[in-house]
């Protein structure tokens, strides 16, 4: 295949309950809105990218490489680096946030659903869509549900993953579990009400960062996660959400294979304009 320019905007949170070597979804979209999504990916590349000698942020940034399709996934978005040690790679600029997000909106917002019930057929085959842009109509809240505290015992799977560019001992560290589960409840532009799950990497970095801050009382960092993503989002911002499916419950054919994978939160305009 040709090399091919993306912009990354998502990186989901480990989970080692997915298939083996899909434990961390990195995916973006290219110059002509099309998503693409890469796997695996090293820790040390979802960390940081390196361009003239300084490390940038991973997201929003674009990247350069050679990929080759996935021929044991079905969704049309799949791809594996070509080089597992990426020497051929090359970042680009980081598209800033300045004139409400303008750049960003470009790249992100040039196809995007709002109906929910079209994108899940679009999901079936032929088509097998597995990546999108979705803007809900109204978001109705913030769930946060109690999970494990620990990993259950595929954590050993994820352990041989990381293996793979010997960073084993690094995730075990870097990346424990998140012990709750955060939902977003929202409607469609047609009414139909759905919750899904939040599994993008910035949600799961907030709740540590915010446990923290607090030092370590779990109840009041929820509570900094919930003023975020429930009040500060909600009256804010502007939002869309990435929505993409995990490999298993794709190929099973459920009723609704997605997840929500990233969030892109600029302002509200019309609340811009009443600032001029």
């Amino acid at each position: 295949m040709p090399r091919l320019k993306i912009l990354l905007t998502v990186t989901t949170y480990p989970l080692p309950s997915r298939s083996y070597d899909e434990l961390v979804c990195t995916a973006g979209v290219q110059e002509d809105g099309s998503w693409i999504r890469i796997y695996p990916i090293p820790l040390s590349f979802l960390r940081g990218l390196k361009r003239s000698g300084e490390v940038q942020k991973t997201k929003y940034t674009w990247i350069e490489l050679d990929l080759k399709e996935r021929k044991d996934d079905f969704r049309p978005e799949s791809y594996s680096p070509k080089d597992y040690e990426f020497k051929d790679l090359q970042v680009g600029e980081r598209i800033p946030t300045r004139d409400n997000w303008s750049l960003r909106k470009d790249y992100c917002l040039k196809n995007v659903y709002t109906n929910l019930t079209t994108l899940i057929e679009h999901s079936k085959a032929p088509q097998n869509t597995s990546l999108a842009t979705f803007k809900p109509k109204r978001v109705l809240g913030l769930d946060i549900v109690k999970d494990e505290e620990d990993w259950k015992p595929v954590w050993k799977g994820l352990q041989q993953q990381m293996s793979l560019f010997g960073e084993e001992e690094e995730a075990k560290s870097k990346f424990p579990k998140v012990p709750y589960k955060f939902y977003y409840r929202f409607e469609d532009e047609t009414g139909r009400t759905s919750r899904l799950m939040i599994e993008d990497w910035e949600i799961g970095q907030l709740y540590w960062n915010c446990l923290r801050d607090v030092q370590g009382d779990q109840q009041a960092a929820l509570e900094k996660v919930k003023q975020k993503y429930e009040t500060d989002f909600l009256n804010d911002k502007d939002l869309y959400f990435f929505l993409g499916t995990t490999l298993t419950w794709h190929r099973r054919r459920g009723s609704n294979p997605f997840v929500i994978i990233g969030v892109f939160y600029p302002k509200r305009e019309a609340q811009l304009r009443l600032g001029l």
